[in-house]
């Protein structure tokens, strides 16, 4: 397996930790994995995941809290309506009280 692959499997890993009714920033999962300028790679790893629902990637969103990653889904409402399901509060594709949802991996789990 090359490193990117790893990679790549190691943000799958991570994101099903996430908690139902919590979000994380695409920066916290790469500075958990030891590769703090990697947002974008976390990007791409959850890019092709969308459908997948064993993958809660719907649980990852930009530093601000906003829903960067909607149009990777089925279709551009699927994961904010997601997240509101499971608690969170949206609007304009946006996390409110976003501190108030976010799980920091590197606080969170002990490994």
């Amino acid at each position: 397996m090359n490193k990117m692959n790893h990679f790549f499997k190691d943000v799958i890993d991570v994101v099903k930790l996430i908690p139902k009714g919590k979000v994380t920033t695409y920066g916290k999962i790469a500075s958990f994995l030891g590769s703090v300028k990697s947002s974008r790679s976390v990007g791409w790893a959850l890019n092709n995941l969308s459908c997948n629902n064993e993958v809660p990637a719907h649980r990852v969103v930009n530093r601000k809290g906003l829903l960067t990653g909607k149009f990777h889904f089925k279709d551009e409402y699927y994961m904010q309506n997601k997240l509101i399901e499971e608690g969170v509060m949206v609007k304009n594709n946006e996390v409110l009280n976003f501190n108030d949802y976010l799980w920091d991996p590197i606080k969170d789990l002990t490994l």
